[in-house]
């Protein structure tokens, strides 16, 4: 942390115009000060590239020393904020717009240090800078441009081809020493780090800004909303990615750790401090543990300012822009912006970029978050209005048509035009089956929906309206508005088609199957697939499931709703009746074995199911002596698979169970007993590595019981509380 932190510290104070020695005062209090009290243990604060701009903003504006008061007073508040335990609001803000924030940041660190590391001094703005830009390009100093490229190449190239080297030792390091050394070694002039003769010399009482009273509070909440923002977005990142034994990030704490650090920074004429995504990364690649990484490494900074500053003193300008510029172009993260773009919150993203460079940080941010409360807006008022003429059904009597109208969103006052256009394209006197399948209905919606009804009904018409998400629409015509408390269903995708459409849908000839399926996969496309898009995209190219799964071809039996399982939970082999063909047997059948066989050598599984259910067809064959099925050749073949589970059922005392009921139960058992006559598989039963499982799902009461295999009995599945 040290190596990485030393070159980054000095080019931000560069670049934030400020005195290269609060770049160190800042990172030796991020690591000890903030590191001690910090509720991240692993996270590595000091000066941050994001706080740049507005300290840069703040030096113009008020001098460094006044500065130093609003760094103080902006840890003040931090402190009061994390005494208040309102951490967990400051992740409110929007990913989109936090990541804007930074590549606008990273624009202007562009923007300004490409003069410095052309040998120029960078313009009071962003647009300013870029308009001299074409005349500094013309017209570079010579050696601080080539020492500039020189660290650019060295950044590159040792991340690229460092090998291991490249592991142990940051880039930035070798970068500075070596185009410090070539400086040295040819005798270029550049301009070179001013470091003062002690690291606190010319320190003095903190002074009062000057300044409109209403400015200086902004600059104040916008240092410490900006740096406690950006601290505790780092603070989950990290927690995400720490080692085992290492505590959970506090984040409450956090904050207070990070107004401690500011407080203290301010006081000593530093810079303010955050979490460094970087540096916190780099902290837990190299190993550590505890929080002492980060206190030793502001130890070690403290060491190096104080005994080494003539080196210090060697390292070119043009050298540490040139590492500001890399990191400004590695904060753009353009594959941070292809993921908002699949959640489409690329927009608020581009305005706040926008807006930092145009119209300043604080400006930006506000834009950023204006365009992602317009875009949630527009979310929760999203509405979808289809309607369809229905061919009319003989129980319709003299009524001219069938109607089926589907309404589905947030229905405001905003979608009323929308949806009253749709219903009164309905002509009068016909019959109109409505589906309301909102999430929330104001009084405007329900009250221009009611007023539809009862005047379609008094010209003849007739309507039906059927509230699939929830009754709002009844609770208000009957006044009951009380809140209902929502279960965890909140969507239909499970139903059978049958019951998510109204037999008014179907004309007299029902659509064939690839019309019904075909629609299914269009429902899918509308409301699921954007839901489940991000757990496919990581299991696209491989899978890791739980449990081999074994049931049967019924289409009664939903193995991933049973268990409440996912993509990539189960590893499901479906066959007629979940029978197991014993080893060697005859007829020969591979395909379960395969199953297995792979399930346990190439996917590592440790748990095989076998669920049954009642009423299974197969069953209800062999108790008929496969008479019902001997004119279908295959199945009868597949059949006497079964033959062991009806024997065993023959020699079994009756029960108060109904025949069909026992034997479904009994084939779990003799199917669990037909995988350990494999040798392989029965091995690795008994020494603990495989667990054998029974189920069997009652279709009437859709209830799940589990098998005692050391009765021979099915019960219920033991309610037991999940571990907090």
């Amino acid at each position: 942390m040290f190596l990485v932190a030393i070159p980054l510290s000095l080019g931000i104070a560069v670049a934030s115009g400020a005195p290269v020695a609060a770049g160190l005062i800042a990172a030796i209090v991020g690591g000890i000060v903030a590191g001690l009290i910090g509720g991240t243990p692993l996270q590595v604060s000091g000066p941050a590239a994001g706080l740049t701009v507005i300290v840069a903003q703040l030096v113009q504006t008020y001098g460094w020393r006044a500065t130093c008061t609003i760094t103080l007073l902006g840890g003040l508040l931090q402190l009061a904020l994390g005494a208040s335990r309102v951490a967990r609001t400051a992740l409110a803000v929007s990913p989109a717009v936090v990541h804007g924030m930074l590549a606008g940041v990273g624009v202007v660190l562009v923007l300004a240090q490409v003069h410095v590391l052309l040998g120029g001094s960078p313009q009071q703005s962003p647009l300013a800078n870029l308009r001299e830009l074409p005349g500094q390009l013309a017209g570079p100093q010579a050696h601080p441009a080539l020492l500039g490229a020189l660290t650019i190449a060295v950044l590159v190239g040792w991340a690229r081809y460092g090998g291991r080297a490249a592991r142990l030792v940051p880039a930035p390091l070798p970068a500075i020493a070596v185009t410090t050394l070539a400086a040295w070694a040819l005798g270029w002039s550049a301009p070179r780090v001013d470091l003062p003769d002690a690291l606190l010399s010319g320190w003095g009482p903190p002074v009062v800004p000057h300044g409109p009273l209403p400015g200086v509070v902004g600059a104040v909440v916008l240092i410490a909303l900006v740096a406690s923002v950006e601290s505790l977005l780092c603070s989950v990142a990290i927690d995400r990615t720490r080692p085992p034994g290492v505590p959970r990030a506090d984040l409450d704490r956090e904050l207070i750790g990070q107004g401690a650090g500011n407080t203290v920074s301010g006081f000593l004429g530093g810079l303010p401090i955050a979490g460094v995504i970087v540096r916190s990364s780099a902290n837990v690649q190299a190993g550590a543990r505890t929080r002492w990484s980060s206190v030793l490494h502001g130890c070690w900074v403290l060491v190096l300012a104080l005994s080494c500053g003539p080196l210090i003193e060697r390292v070119p300008l043009s050298a540490l822009a040139a590492l500001l510029v890399v990191l400004g172009v590695r904060m753009l993260d353009t594959a941070r912006l292809r993921d908002l773009r699949h959640h489409r919150e690329a927009t608020a993203y581009i305005a706040t970029l926008i807006g930092v460079v145009v119209l300043g940080l604080g400006e930006g941010v506000l834009l950023g978050i204006g365009v992602m409360a317009v875009l949630a807006l527009r979310r929760l008022t999203r509405l979808r209005v289809r309607a369809e003429r229905l061919a009319a059904l003989p129980d319709d009597g003299p009524l001219p048509a069938r109607w089926h109208v589907v309404v589905e969103g947030s229905l405001t006052f905003l979608g009323v035009p929308r949806v009253m256009g749709v219903l009164e394209d309905v002509p009068a006197g016909a019959s109109v089956d409505l589906d309301l399948n909102v999430d929330f209905m104001d009084h405007a919606a329900f009250d221009a929906i009611h007023q539809w009804k009862r005047g379609h009904e008094r010209q003849g018409g007739r309507v039906d309206i059927d509230e699939i998400h929830e009754a709002w629409y009844e609770r208000a015509v009957t006044g009951d508005m009380s809140p209902v408390r929502k279960t965890p269903l909140q969507s239909r995708w499970w139903a059978p088609w049958a019951n998510r459409r109204r037999k008014s849908e179907f004309p007299v000839d029902l659509p064939d199957a690839s019309a019904l399926l075909l629609d299914g996969v269009r429902e899918y496309h509308g409301s699921t697939a954007r839901l489940v898009r991000p757990i496919m995209a990581e299991l696209a190219m491989e899978q890791k499931p739980e449990h081999l799964f074994i049931t049967c071809v019924d289409s009664r039996v939903v193995p991933n709703i049973i268990t409440a399982s996912g993509p990539g939970d189960l590893f499901i082999n479906r066959n007629v009746g979940n029978l197991v063909p014993r080893y060697e047997s005859t007829p020969h059948d591979d395909s379960v074995a395969a199953t297995v066989e792979y399930a346990i050598n190439v996917l590592d599984i440790r748990t095989i199911t076998v669920c049954g259910h009642s009423n299974c067809g197969a069953m209800a064959a062999l108790l008929a002596g496969g008479t019902e099925v001997e004119h279908l050749e295959g199945l009868s073949r597949w059949i006497r698979h079964g033959h062991h589970t009806l024997a065993r059922y023959l020699e079994s005392d009756p029960t108060d169970e109904a025949p069909i009921t026992r034997l479904c139960k009994i084939n779990v058992m003799q199917q669990l007993d037909n995988l350990l006559t494999y040798p392989w598989l029965r091995e690795r039963v008994e020494s603990g590595e495989i667990e054998l499982v029974g189920l069997y799902l009652d279709l009437q009461t859709a209830n799940v019981h589990v098998l005692d295999r050391s009765t021979g009995t099915f019960g219920p599945v033991p309610d037991e509380a999940r571990p907090v």
